[in-house]
């Protein structure tokens, strides 16, 4: 166990006591915590406990509008540690805050106390039972891994939300939360059986119908007794109840008082929806449930809001799983995200403003097409006929998922400093009532000079609204009260539900008394004494709350401003700066999935915040606006932050709101290494370029370096290159064919062609580049030689320079290659290179180091060596005549850059062009070399481990004759090093198809010649 102690320093209002959360720290507390809390912690806990600046930073947001410093950061590996963490707390007087995924929308995981984070350890299966459809689990265990685990029996946990890749069970149960598919299967309340918890002090109990069957409690007589007067308690106010509460499906707001008012009652339900502020969730029980055997899904088209707000009653009749509302600003925001682009296309016809999803499912998929068939009916009936995409297939299916599913975080990609904002989330009314109260609240975001955003459940009526305001404005923070207000009156008048999904927290607690009015809030607070008479659990939340107004609670508080960095050394205009382009992250924590996708290699390995793409963007927006000290960008405590990021790009394109981490490590390294100086290993590794034709003529004496140890460990000492990893071998480098060309000597019929040899092909590699000549000119293509108008180095894309920070030296390359290849561009050539991350920096990078319309050319005329030829093969204009592979196996592992930047299409395309051959792709993160990071002797066995998360498992089922693919060098290098595989680039494997076929041909004109 370790515990670190740093204050926080500089301007940091979010850290100081009045901002807290919950009134000042006593001064009892002060002294105490000072050097006791850490001390006692670190000799208590099997995990961690930290208190230094930035894990504290890291830890002071979810994805809502608050920021409240926290006053440590515990990873428990266990109950033990949570009891221990509790009675330490006490006496130190320190509250304590639960936490899971930190993907709430209202501020509850966050607080001045102690935030426990159980999603790092605490995270496992402690009972399964198959045959009773019943799993017992740790409330770190994230909602996929868990489905992934009993998919094989066939169940499925049916609490299914939009965060189901990133939220934990105890989040959760603490939300009471529900997802798409609640109108089949309920909210969490309704799945939970049993809670197993501590309370304030530390002491152990148990709730649910899986204990003492007779009162559902299990522990001391303390738990007995307080179990006794909650039960007395809902049974006094049970008129009351009857009264006030909601008949919606979608009630969360306040405590479940009305669960214990029933036949027989479960007393976890009472704890179910209460945010961590009743006792600390060790364990919970859940009731599965059965897998349908068939999904099938009806895309409805509407032509405005309100069409699909009067239509929605009439198709939850047709008894349907989920209805889902995609509205206009999604349709329209998602066009221009390249991750949705495509499914959006292919579900949507014409213009419609919004969209419903309907899905039904069961085991008679024929009975399903048939429900297809009534959606059709019903909508023609409401004057929509035609108006229904059927998607039937479920890989379309998940795809139109993962759209709606991504919703919020589409909309929250809108660029500048207001954004829809989350305090009236999710209301929710009877459906009878959804239309006029939509037209209410919009006219109540009109009264305002606003606009809303709206998606998610129709089937419910619970629609997530958010009004687009500007959080860094005093005047903007108003407007929210104000709505707040009106919407929460309009709630009442439809007799709907102000919280129906996503909880209380901050953002809604203070409307709890106006919701249920002064009786009940005095029964909540009864409640909260009676479970926590000392407020220590998670103060401010549901009961005697904070203003939700607060601008000192917030992210974005009075007087913040963005300070560094000055200048910056990339162009980042289109965000606004680079504080914009920071501030873009919303903490929605999509990069904390664990499958799926490339986001975030590192986290997949280490599972800390640190190393996500959200811990990172957090912890440069609090650097760059003084919150964690006056040189806190160019700290060395920053570059730890940043060492584990792989520049993989995959947020680039994952993450929903556009966060692009590499770039932003780009930037840091400038400025970083300006302060405090370039190291050896990456002077070395950023020269490659100028110094590789020299080394080739060194071939045998640098090659020795990997056949004697001795020379190995020296490069580890002296420039920090792993003894344990080969390095590249220095060969007889590729030179191109020909004579060089001139523009003039381009006819611009397409068949022009510039071949870019990127240094590591070309000296690593030849082989690559001589079979893509190949294919090139019996494809039929004219290759154009181009070479600097200055020296005689080949052309650079300038990727070694950016991968340390050399912005200068990059752009310099970047100005010499535009400079080469612009007159071809213009004449009518394209662009083909082979190595994924070289020859795409012409379609990212060169933009931001030459911003205006020259770099803008070359990106559009740049094609990686199978994006060629897909484009060429679709449209006829070029034939490949190979050899049958006769089903051989080829497994394709795809480059993060070409997955960054949807190219993965083309080689698959190009590659099952190959008669014979069985593509099988890999569903793998990044290989774990990424550049000159597996190189590393601190990061190697990262590196090695993102390699064996997916990669390595898939390619030991391999067979001895497969075929393994990888386009990045990179790639290739790991998988040799860590298997011992020969993997090939497409160019390659095309090249020996073609070259068979001729064999054959030849051999078959011999035979008849004889």
């Amino acid at each position: 166990m370790t515990a670190t102690a740093e204050p926080a320093t500089g301007p940091n209002p979010a850290g100081s006591p009045a901002a807290a959360g919950s009134g000042p720290i006593s001064p009892r507390a002060a002294n105490r915590q000072g050097a006791g809390l850490p001390r006692r912690l670190a000799e208590a806990l099997r995990g961690e406990a930290r208190f230094d600046a930035f894990t504290r930073g890291r830890y002071s947001n979810d994805a809502s509008i608050y920021q409240i410093m926290p006053a440590g950061v515990v990873l428990p590996r266990n109950a033990a540690d949570i009891a221990a963490t509790l009675k330490i707390a006490a006496e130190h007087d320190v509250p304590v805050i639960l936490r899971g995924g930190g993907t709430s929308q209202n501020g509850q995981p966050i607080g001045r106390g102690l935030v426990v984070d159980c999603s790092r350890h605490f995270n496992g299966i402690i009972a399964y039972d198959p045959e009773r459809g019943t799993i017992t689990v740790e409330p770190g265990m994230v909602l996929e891994r868990l489905n992934t685990r009993v998919k094989a029996d066939g169940w499925f946990f049916p609490v299914e939300p939009s965060t189901a890749t990133r939220c934990t069970i105890g989040g959760m149960a603490g939300n009471n939360s529900c997802g798409a598919r609640s109108l089949r299967f309920g909210k969490m309340s309704d799945n939970v059986l049993s809670l197993e918890a501590l309370f304030h002090d530390g002491e152990p109990f148990g709730f649910g119908l899986t204990g003492n069957e007779a009162t559902g409690v299990v522990g001391s007589e303390r738990a007995g007794d307080l179990a006794a007067a909650m039960r007395a308690l809902a049974d006094a106010e049970r008129d009351e109840i009857l009264r006030i509460y909601p008949r919606v499906q979608r009630r969360v707001g306040g405590y479940n008082l009305d669960a214990l008012i029933e036949a027989r009652p479960n007393l976890a339900h009472l704890l179910v929806g209460s945010e961590g502020t009743l006792a600390a969730t060790t364990s919970v029980t859940l009731k599965l449930s059965r897998l349908p055997t068939h999904r099938v899904m009806g895309v409805c088209h509407f032509p405005s809001f309100r069409s699909a707000m009067e239509t929605t009653k009439a198709i939850v009749d047709l008894d349907p799983v989920a209805v889902e509302l995609v509205d206009n600003n999604v349709l329209v925001l998602g066009a221009d995200i390249p991750l949705f682009r495509a499914t959006l296309a292919d579900i949507t016809r014409g213009r419609p403003n919004c969209l419903l999803l309907v899905e039904f499912a069961g085991d008679d998929r024929d009975a399903l097409l048939r429900d297809l068939e009534r959606l059709d009916t019903c909508m023609a009936d409401h004057g929509f006929a035609g108006a229904v995409v059927e998607v039937p297939e479920p890989v379309r299916q998940k795809s139109v998922w993962e759209v709606r599913e991504a919703c919020l975080n589409i909309m929250m990609s809108m660029k500048g400093d207001a954004k829809p904002v989350s305090f009236i989330e999710d209301c929710a009314v009877p459906l009878e009532h959804l239309a006029d109260y939509t037209d209410a609240v919009t006219e109540v975001f009109t009264r305002h000079g606003t606009r809303g955003t709206w998606y998610a459940h129709a089937s419910v009526g619970c629609l997530h609204v958010r009004p687009i305001l500007d959080m860094k404005q005093g005047g903007d923070v108003a407007r929210m009260r104000a709505i707040a207000e009106a919407v929460s009156e309009q709630v009442r008048r439809f007799k709907g539900s102000y919280s129906g999904e996503h909880g209380d927290g901050i953002s809604r607690s203070e409307y709890i008394a106006p919701m249920f009015g002064e009786r009940l809030t005095r029964a909540f607070e009864q409640v909260k004494d009676g479970f926590d008479p000392e407020n220590r659990l998670n103060p401010g939340k549901i009961v005697r709350p904070l203003k939700m107004d607060d601008r000192s609670l917030m992210r974005f508080q009075p007087g913040y401003a963005v300070s560094q960095p000055k200048t910056t050394a990339l162009d980042w205009s289109e965000w606004g700066g680079f504080g914009g382009a920071v501030e873009m992250c919303n903490n929605n924590g999509t990069c904390r999935k664990l499958a799926g996708g490339a986001m975030c290699p590192s986290y997949r390995v280490t599972k800390e915040e640190q190393h996500l793409t959200r811990g990172r963007a957090n912890t440069l927006r609090l650097a760059i606006s003084g919150q964690l000290g006056n040189d806190a960008f160019t700290s060395r405590e920053m570059k730890r932050t940043l060492d584990l990021c792989v520049s993989c790009k995959a947020c680039r394109r994952e993450c929903p709101t556009g966060i692009d981490m590499a770039k932003m490590k780009v930037e840091f390294l400038h400025h970083y290494h300006a302060r405090h100086g370039l190291p050896l290993k990456e002077r070395l590794v950023a020269a490659l370029p100028l110094y590789a034709g020299t080394a080739a003529w060194l071939a045998p004496l640098l090659n020795l370096r990997d056949r004697l140890p001795a020379l190995a460990r020296l490069s580890e000492r002296v420039a920090g290159l792993s003894a344990r990893r080969t390095l590249p071998r220095w060969r007889r480098p590729w030179v191109e064919q020909g004579e060089p060309a001139h523009p003039a000597d381009v006819a611009g019929d397409v068949r022009d062609i510039v071949l870019f040899g990127d240094t590591f092909n070309r000296a690593f590699e030849r082989e690559n580049l001589e079979a893509a000549e190949r294919v090139l000119i019996a494809a039929g293509y004219r290759l154009h030689r181009v070479v600097p108008h200055r020296g005689r180095r080949p052309l650079c894309c300038g990727r070694t320079y950016l991968a340390s920070g050399q912005t200068d030296r990059a752009r310099e390359e970047a100005r010499r290659t535009l400079t080469a290849l612009l007159p071809f561009v213009r004449a009518g050539a394209r662009i083909v290179g082979l190595e994924p991350s070289c020859l795409l920096t012409f379609r990212d990078e060169f933009a931001s180091l030459l911003p205006g319309p020259e770099a803008g050319e070359l990106s559009k005329a740049s094609f990686l060596f199978e994006e060629l030829l897909a484009v060429d093969l679709d449209a006829g204009r070029i034939t490949l005549p190979m050899a049958d592979q006769h089903g051989r196996v080829a497994h394709l592992h795809g480059h993060c850059h070409q997955k960054a930047f949807a190219a993965m299409g083309a080689v698959e395309t190009v590659l099952r062009a190959v008669p014979g051959l069985d593509v099988r792709v890999i569903e793998s993160s990044c290989c774990g070399m990424a550049g000159a990071f597996g190189y590393g002797a601190e990061t190697i066995d990262v590196s090695l481990a993102m390699a064996e998360l997916s990669l390595f498992p898939a390619l030991r089922k391999a067979g001895p004759d497969d075929l393994v693919v990888a386009d990045g060098t990179s790639c290739r290098h790991q998988i040799h090093d860590g298997l011992g595989i020969h993997a090939r680039h497409v160019a390659r494997v095309l090249d020996d198809a073609m070259a068979e076929r001729r064999r054959t041909s030849t051999n078959t004109r011999s035979r008849r010649d004889i």
